[in-house]
């Protein structure tokens, strides 16, 4: 069965280079833990007070330790779980006071591809029909435009017209990873966070996935949060970086300047873990001790003290403040106040 392609528009290019697309200020998400009564009593600190920026046409690369907060904060940026408190701003409106008839307006530009795409997709649906629901959702086209936007967006992605057909369990891990490309990208939005999209395929279908990210965000003006662990992945398609520990943000650079002078003690673990591709080349591995505390219950100061090698008494006492050593190098450590 033939079907034309039809042709997409390319996002705009912004008028300043560094135009800021998302703006999130002091972002906290807690979630109540109740007691066997129904009380609450504390509270998971999944994400606490978190602040960043996004420009347009990047991609910012989120990394930490599992269970530091990134996947939650992503999905609370997009409304996905009501935040606790703070702003996330998009084009000039904040998000969060939204009506959810608002947001939905705003929903059609801001999208997301899973960790497990298999888990997002409906096993009883066609590929088809799964791609084509957010057109259905915010009323864009009638049924046969539909058809050529999702025949047209497979393509894009890398995937037969015959896929359209086809039900999810028919599809490799990878190409369940381009269907759920495929289904964010079909609405054309401005940003797209992807969780962890690489993290459960092989090494070869990790970078084949990573270069159509960057095809894609090269033809439609795309600006990712990219939400990882894997440094190496995160180096390769990030311009920025941002770290976090314990639902905190710790540091923030550019790519560059992170791996060249990362400050936060942190940051210099979890690089001085990175393998090398040269066996014979000496690495200095800083091996942190313990467990991550319970963000039920962090500890004072600054979260990060009971596992640093260089905590003093001051990091025990106080939460460091958020601090700009170099221009667009932010960092959150006593030692760098």
């Amino acid at each position: 069965m033939q079907h034309e392609a039809v042709k997409w528009e390319a996002q705009p290019e912004s008028e300043s280079a560094r135009k800021k697309l998302l703006d999130i200020k002091g972002i906290k998400k807690y979630f109540p833990v109740k007691n066997s009564i129904g009380v609450t009593k504390k509270f998971v600190k999944a994400v606490d007070d978190v602040t960043f920026y996004l420009y347009e046409g990047e991609t910012y690369g989120l990394v930490g330790e599992s269970g530091c907060g990134k996947s939650t904060l992503g999905r609370t940026i997009l409304r996905l779980t009501e935040p606790t408190e703070g702003e996330v701003f998009f084009g000039g409106k904040d998000i969060f006071k939204l009506s959810d008839l608002e947001f939905r307006k705003e929903r059609q530009d801001l999208q997301m591809v899973f960790q497990d795409p298999y888990s997002s997709l409906n096993p009883r649906k066609r590929i088809g029909d799964s791609i084509a629901e957010p057109m259905v959702i915010h009323k864009i086209g009638n049924s046969h435009e539909r058809m050529e936007r999702v025949f047209d967006i497979l393509e894009k992605v890398g995937l037969h017209p015959e896929a359209y057909y086809r039900f999810p369990h028919e599809f490799s891990g990878g190409q369940r990873q381009r269907i759920g490309l495929a289904r964010a990208l079909v609405v054309n939005p401005k940003l797209v966070i992807c969780d962890e999209p690489v993290s459960a395929l092989d090494v070869s279908i990790q970078s084949q996935i990573i270069n159509l990210l960057e095809d894609l965000q090269e033809e439609f003006g795309l600006t990712y949060l990219f939400v990882a662990h894997d440094l190496s992945v995160v180096r390769h398609i990030s311009d920025r970086i941002g770290v976090m520990y314990l639902g905190k943000m710790v540091e923030e650079a550019e790519t560059d300047e992170l791996f060249a002078n990362p400050l936060h003690p942190y940051t210099q673990a979890l690089l001085s873990s990175i393998p090398h591709p040269n066996p014979k080349m000496k690495q200095e591995k800083i091996n942190l001790k313990g467990e991550i505390p319970s963000p039920i219950n962090p500890p004072s100061g600054c979260t990060f003290h009971t596992r640093c090698p260089l905590a003093t008494d001051i990091c025990k006492q106080a939460v460091p403040k958020r601090v700009e050593k170099t221009p667009g190098h932010f960092v959150a450590c006593h030692l760098q106040q």
